[in-house]
């Protein structure tokens, strides 16, 4: 796992500044300690940090061809390599490592920008090639590792792993973009492809893109997609038992480490899953790692003693205090743009504690959108079968005005809670799915930003990401568009971002075998009623899992990481949620309605209303801008 920067001139052949190139490579030195280097020809400069995984005595990059004609720099790790390197060697391709990085290179001379599809794994890379004169980026089908990229106004086309190392250029416009501020209110993250910088993007998952010298900015291509193509056939039986092999043989293939390797434990159904097919593939104990909360309300820590204990893991626990809010501004440095999911802070301490232990961990991440865990899918199908019963012209109105007159009973038992189920039910699947995920519905962001900043969105709304891909999705089933709407959003914008922030805050290099490409697309085909059966969310998967692990953690609630916010807000930080949301930063802007933001800390601090979800995005957002003022 590393961390990986890039620089073409794409209007010549002009001198690359070697010391601008080391200062966006030392930007990640934490996502590759054991090793830096930079390479540079004339129009084009290359840097990488190591972290060492495979080949480690000669697995340097940036690694080229036998000439040098192609050189190639990469994070990620390919896990079929082996099988690739035969391949190529066979079509007379001469190796000179033995790691998945050369793999790259001789499959790019050998198939062009379709190598990718012969790529199975976690990866995002830049490949130069001196002969075509073009730069070739690509990012793993799922976007487990993340590609930023811009065009300079001087004409240099910039890469990097994380945007901390774009941010390092004078010659990046550093511009927020409106509509990426609509977005981050109202998803807690800035989407796939936009930054919060009108000057950069990401590459979002599954695309590539191929820049040309004396070329503008180039269009991405998609070369992969959740496909949703219905098994013929499949019986719960079959289903049962070819996911225990497929998901036994994506945890085998991500074995491969020369360091210590072991497993993220945290007590729910996925880690245990993962746990369990590790134990029956490992010669020796399964090195696994969980935290403990004092809080108990918040600590799932016994279920994963349980699983440890039933494979007799090497596992370690730590114990945290749940008033863990110090990293509030470590985060803001982690994540480069404002990033608002709260349990980064658990997720940075269990990354914390595997890293004293191991260099590899596996995770259970994916799970919940493959197999749809979530309990708002459950909420989402439930309220699609009342707008299926109800026709459009009675239900619009009829919820829409419920919802607009219902009061908002944040303190009320859920039963009582009724306005965000009303307002759903008078929108359309999409619209009502996007309305219940977001942070801050569209009413509140309208009171949050000032007329002025509204203008400047030009009738942009944040539900446009959501319409995009739905417009886009291959199924119509109503489960599998939102799984997939999830797919291409919360997993790789907020999931996967945290989690790879995360670790490689620690030089950790995590791998997620329940987004193996080929098991995704296997269960995809998997009739919904197989994922979500009754109430019973990800049923197939706990069916299957029942013969490796107790009912009590299969058919247990799902908890998650969470943390107090609520209660921080009115206790232990209501004065930094005072200075940070009423003091000059936010204000400066000139994006918010300071006359909203005293109403929310009023209430919420009084105890009136609950906004604690709102304030972090707001506290998280205020971080952002005291990084940028110091940059």
């Amino acid at each position: 796992m590393c961390g990986i920067v890039g620089i073409l001139d794409t209007r010549g052949k002009r001198e690359i500044d070697q010391d601008q190139l080391r200062r966006m490579n030392d930007t990640q030195h934490h996502r590759g300690p054991d090793e830096g280097d930079i390479y540079v020809e004339p129009g084009v400069g290359f840097g990488h940090r190591r972290l060492s995984v495979i080949d480690i005595s000669l697995g340097q990059q940036p690694l080229g061809n036998e000439d040098g004609s192609v050189m190639v720099c990469y994070n990620g790790e390919i896990y079929n390599y082996r099988e690739l390197t035969a391949e190529l060697k066979a079509l007379g391709h001469t190796f000179k490592t033995k790691s998945d990085t050369e793999v790259i290179v001789h499959a790019w001379e050998e198939w062009g920008e379709q190598c990718v599809e012969h790529f199975r794994g976690m990866f995002a890379f830049g490949l130069w090639d001196r002969n075509k004169q073009v730069m070739f980026l690509a990012r793993d089908r799922m976007g487990v590792k993340p590609m930023y990229y811009a065009m300079l106004p001087d004409g240099f086309f910039v890469f990097s792993s994380e945007l901390k190392a774009l941010r390092s250029l004078n010659g990046l416009p550093r511009e927020i973009d409106p509509q990426a501020v609509e977005d981050y209110f109202a998803y807690g993250y800035v989407p796939e492809p936009k930054t919060i910088y009108k000057g950069a993007l990401k590459l979002s998952p599954g695309f590539r893109l191929l820049q040309k010298v004396g070329a503008p900015l180039a269009e991405p291509q998609q070369f992969w997609d959740v496909p949703f193509k219905r098994h013929a056939g499949m019986t719960l039986g079959d289903a049962e038992g070819e996911l225990v092999e497929r998901l036994r043989e994506a945890v085998k293939i991500r074995l491969v480490a020369e360091v210590p390797l072991g497993a993220f434990l945290s007590g729910g159904v996925d880690s245990s899953a993962v746990v369990a097919m590790m134990a029956g593939l490992s010669d020796g104990p399964v090195n696994t790692c969980s935290i403990a909360f004092k809080d108990k309300a918040f600590d799932e820590s016994a279920y994963a003693a349980q699983v440890a204990q039933k494979y007799g893991t090497d596992h370690h626990v730590e114990t945290v205090d749940t008033d863990d809010y110090g990293l509030l501004d470590t985060l803001a440095d982690l994540y480069d743009e404002p990033y608002a999911d709260s349990s980064a802070i658990p997720t940075y301490r269990v990354c914390e504690l595997a890293r004293k232990r191991v260099t590899v961990a596996l995770s259970g991440d994916g799970g919940d959108e493959n197999l749809a865990g979530y309990r708002r899918y459950r909420y989402a199908m439930a309220e699609n079968r009342v707008r299926g019963r109800i026709p459009i012209g009675l239900r619009k109105p009829l919820f829409g005005t419920l919802g607009r007159w219902y009061p908002k009973a944040d303190w009320a038992p859920r039963v009582f809670r009724a306005k965000t189920t009303f307002e759903a039910l008078s929108r359309d699947l999409v619209e009502g799915y996007f309305h219940g995920v977001s942070i801050m519905s569209d009413q509140m962001r309208q009171q949050l930003f000032t007329p002025k900043f509204r203008a400047d969105l030009q009738g942009y709304r944040a539900i446009n990401v959501m319409r995009a891909h739905a417009d886009q999705a291959p199924t119509d089933d109503p489960l599998s568009l939102i799984q997939y709407l999830d797919m291409k959003t919360y997993l790789p914008g907020d999931i996967l971002t945290k989690v790879d922030r995360a670790s490689m805050a620690h030089a950790l290099e995590v791998r997620v075998p329940l987004l193996d490409h080929k098991l995704v697309e296997w269960i995809s085909g998997l009739p919904p009623e197989m994922k979500l059966n009754g109430s019973e969310g990800k049923y197939v998967f706990k069916k299957s899992m029942e013969n490796y692990l107790p009912n009590d953690i299969l058919y247990r609630r799902k908890q998650g990481f969470a943390v107090p916010l609520a209660a921080w807000f009115r206790g232990p930080l209501r004065e930094r949620v005072r200075s940070s949301l009423l003091g000059p930063n936010l204000a400066a802007t000139g994006i918010f309605n300071q006359a909203y933001l005293n109403e929310m800390v009023e209430q919420h601090q009084s105890g009136r209303r609950d906004y604690s979800a709102p304030i972090w995005t707001l506290l998280m957002f205020e971080a952002f801008l005291r990084k940028e003022m110091q940059a």
